[in-house]
């Protein structure tokens, strides 16, 4: 008889659809049979002690064969049974923002804990898994490395170029994006800049102080995101810091030409699908920026690129990589049933 085993789930309470949420969707819809998943969303949204403190037990009462807590709610496994708990760790960005006592307090509770009440860690690129092993000790074998996959409404559509005036798409506004940065690259051309996300005073001061033309959206479906990179002649993540940078592989998926950082995860994930700058480099930025715009055939060479790079990030790959996972934690944890 076929093995069958019952996954749950954690996901965080949030009043908009992010990138991790979609993620794990594509994750479910993938899945072989024999792996049957049920979502357990967090009453309240990670805010306040005591808020935090209910999902915690609420997360305990709803365990399955296997827990998975899929990211940004570490502490949901401090009650759960240590050796049948996988915990997804998206990035370290924290740790790098903060110092002193508040450094201390956050890497115990968000990081070394769940780390330790866990049997396996994933992340979502080897740049995050060194990052991690410089704050946390613990075996490398330890945390295991699947990348996010492209939803497979990603789809190809040809578009021609607009050379003249060129239609960039930025995803993202938090400090990471680096937004300020790209905003003085940009200054003086010719072109059409897309921002999703709320932007802050600082960045729309930064965009009027160097006269760029652009166009803000927020919560958008998937739909209207999908439409927003069928609209761009290229994606620009000159990000300072990425888990992953999942609109690389998205922007490769439907043959829009991306720029990215030379930092992080970006070139693992990007590979030679994108023309790689250094994103503290105003100068690096916008020479990447026109050579995309002004070199129809290193254009070409990196759309091309693009949709070979997406197979490594395809859906049922990636569930393929997490089933494994759930088997093989589920048939552990049934020989050391009993051990805390």
């Amino acid at each position: 008889m076929p093995e069958s085993v019952k996954v749950t789930q954690f996901q965080r309470k949030l009043g908009e659809a992010y990138s991790i949420e979609r993620l794990f969707t594509d994750v479910r819809v993938a899945l072989p049979s024999g792996i049957s998943v049920d979502v357990q969303l967090s009453r309240y949204e990670s805010k306040g002690l005591l808020r935090r403190i209910y999902n915690v037990f609420e997360a305990a009462l709803h365990q399955g064969d296997v827990n998975h807590i899929t990211g940004d709610v570490h502490f949901l496994n401090y009650l759960m049974s240590r050796r049948k708990t996988i915990l997804t760790i998206l990035d370290c960005v924290s740790l790098e923002r903060l110092s002193g006592i508040r450094f201390r307090v956050f890497w115990f509770f968000w990081y070394w804990l769940p780390v330790k009440r866990s049997a396996v860690i994933t992340v979502i690129s080897y740049s995050t898994k060194k990052e991690l092993l410089k704050y946390i000790a613990c075996e490398p074998e330890k945390i295991q490395v699947i990348h996010c996959p492209v939803s497979e409404s990603f789809t190809a559509k040809s578009k021609a170029f607009n050379e003249v005036c060129p239609r960039i798409l930025q995803i993202g506004t938090t400090q990471n994006k680096n937004i300020e940065r790209l905003s003085q690259a940009l200054k003086d051309m010719n072109c059409q800049f897309v921002i999703i996300g709320n932007l802050s005073s600082s960045q729309r001061f930064t965009l009027d102080l160097n006269s760029i033309n652009y166009e803000n959206y927020v919560d958008l479906s998937e739909t209207e995101l999908l439409e927003q990179y069928y609209q761009a002649d290229l994606l620009a993540l000159v990000s300072t810091y990425e888990g992953f940078g999942l609109p690389i592989v998205e922007a490769n998926a439907v043959g829009c030409p991306v720029i990215t950082s030379n930092l992080y995860s970006m070139p693992e994930v990007a590979g030679n699908a994108a023309c790689i700058v250094d994103p503290y480099d105003l100068a690096d930025i916008r020479s990447g920026i026109e050579r995309i715009i002004l070199d129809t055939e290193y254009r070409n060479r990196l759309v091309e690129a693009g949709f070979r790079n997406i197979e490594r990030f395809r859906p049922v790959y990636i569930a393929a990589q997490y089933a494994e996972l759930y088997k093989n934690l589920y048939r552990e944890s049934k020989k050391s049933k009993g051990v805390g």
